[in-house]
């Protein structure tokens, strides 16, 4: 083989070689990077600034952990207060409040929706569906939001949220029901999966 052969053999093996590394290590990476960014985004959300600087608590809140542990444990403080009855009709009444501000109420009540569809009792985002939308042979991946929408004036129709692939966002379309079929054989979490990653993940069956 001549040197010049050579050189582009080991030059192809050495780009061969980074792409496999590039494949082990970016989704590595990233993850890390994703849990860093949100530990640090929590850990400094406590008003460390407002306290004066030679107290104890200020020294104790500048080592890393801590105020991720704070911000933790006053969640679940604030989940277990709600449960008891008195508390939870205390914050029941700051909800409506909430609700029933000018222009605040738009914001928070869009938040609390978000957050209800993914973690709250009345979650969204648990009924898969493949849907029909822009002909009979192709289908789209999405999930239910709601069963009837005749109070938009659309009898016979329901509302489907159907993600973009590699995005957190989406479209919700009005949809007739007859061009909705349910997916029975596997869980939310895998059909999220499948249409975020552009059907790149294969999907376990049986998974519900």
């Amino acid at each position: 083989m001549s040197p010049e052969l050579k050189m582009k053999a080991i030059a192809a093996r050495m780009l061969r070689y980074f792409f496999q590394g590039l494949l082990i290590l970016a989704p590595i990476g990233i993850t890390a990077f994703t849990i860093y960014w949100a530990f640090m985004t929590v850990d400094n959300l406590l008003p460390t600034s407002l306290l004066p600087e030679n107290t104890l608590v200020y020294k104790y809140l500048h080592y890393k952990g801590v105020g991720f542990v704070l911000v933790l444990l006053l969640i679940i403080m604030v989940g277990y207060l709600s449960s008891s009855f008195i508390v939870g009709r205390l914050f029941d009444m700051f909800d409506r409040l909430m609700e029933r501000t000018p222009f605040i109420k738009y914001i928070y009540s869009s938040v609390k929706d978000v957050f209800d569809a993914f973690v709250g009792e009345k979650k969204k985002f648990d009924h898969p569906v493949l849907v029909q939308l822009y002909g009979l042979d192709v289908w789209e991946m999405g999930f239910i939001t709601q069963t009837d929408v005749s109070y938009l004036g659309l009898e016979g129709y329901m509302a489907v949220y159907v993600p973009h692939a590699y995005a957190i966002t989406g479209k919700v379309f009005m949809v007739p029901k007859e061009r909705v079929k349910p997916l029975e054989n596997i869980s939310a979490g895998e059909a999220m999966k499948f249409a975020v990653s552009g059907g790149v993940t294969s999907i376990d069956h049986h998974t519900k």
